[in-house]
């Protein structure tokens, strides 16, 4: 990969799905999000300031509050449903043929819409996937979907989703990714490179850690931004790689949106990852 794909990347601020079509790369996510009452109308206020400055793909799952942040969530897109990627998650449990139609009806219902752009198993569990692809593909053709993808998978899994009736379909994978969760580099991001299918990176700031370590903070002093801006940058040099940061407040996301108009150097990539260096041998796939 060259300079100028770093550049790029970062300047033109999208990733392209498998069917061609380009969703942003810097989008929100919404773990946490409507758990509790007195934070609504700034949760809400921030998902809309969000979609303002071009944050339009937005992650959340049936799990998230159990539905309470879907119906959130479709309060906030509320009358600007066409300028929004959605992207929920059904729960493995729910994964199965009539389980999965079921659970997408009812979020459908939460997000006060008729489609979701991006459906995810979100992780793998006993249901086998030949079924759930079977439910995601009938769901695709009933127009309640788009696009179907997962969430949690290794490498591993991924090979053999790929095996199944339906699964070379997969839109993407939604994984942990950051700087102190290296690992994938190893033997899962070449793997979805090659077969062009773009990764979610989940707890791009491991859920505020990342905030509190002195080689973050210190490079972000020197380097003139904040922690989360570094940690963001630095996922958004990566080719194919959509960053889903959970925003707590709209100062906080403004703060956070601003990495698009600085992007960091080839230089300053390649020092954040000796500050941060990858495992040396694969490990099993990160979760939180």
């Amino acid at each position: 990969m060259g300079d100028s794909s770093l550049g790029q990347i970062c300047l033109m601020n999208h990733v392209q799905l498998p069917s061609g079509e380009k969703v942003a790369a810097l989008g929100q996510g919404t773990w946490r999000t409507g758990e509790d009452p007195r934070r609504r109308q700034e949760e809400i206020a921030t998902l809309r300031l969000g979609i303002e400055l071009g944050a339009t793909l937005i992650d959340t799952a049936e799990m998230y509050a159990e539905g309470g942040a879907e119906e959130l969530l479709g309060e906030a897109i509320e009358g600007r449903r066409e300028e929004v990627f959605l992207v929920s998650k059904v729960y493995p449990h729910n994964a199965s043929m009539q389980g999965a139609v079921a659970a997408c009806e009812r979020s459908l219902k939460r997000l006060k819409t008729e489609r979701i752009d991006l459906y995810l198993l979100h992780w793998r569990g006993n249901v086998p996937l030949a079924e759930t692809m079977e439910a995601f593909l009938a769901l695709q053709r009933a127009g309640k979907i788009r696009y179907f993808g997962v969430s949690n998978f290794d490498r591993s899994d991924m090979e053999e989703l790929r095996s199944v009736p339906g699964g070379e379909g997969t839109a993407a994978d939604q994984v942990l990714y950051n700087l102190s969760r290296r690992g994938i580099e190893l033997n899962l991001v070449p793997w979805a490179r090659e077969h062009k299918i773009p990764l979610m990176a989940y707890s791009p700031l491991e859920q505020g850690r990342l905030m509190r370590d002195e080689r973050l903070s210190g490079f972000a002093r020197r380097t003139g931004r904040t922690p989360a801006q570094t940690a963001l940058g630095w996922l958004l040099a990566k080719p194919d790689v959509i960053v889903i940061p959970k925003s707590a407040s709209r100062e906080r996301l403004k703060q956070n949106m601003a990495i698009l108009k600085c992007p960091l150097s080839k230089q300053e990539v390649e020092e954040l990852e000796q500050l941060f260096p990858r495992p040396k041998e694969a490990r099993a796939l990160e979760m939180l």
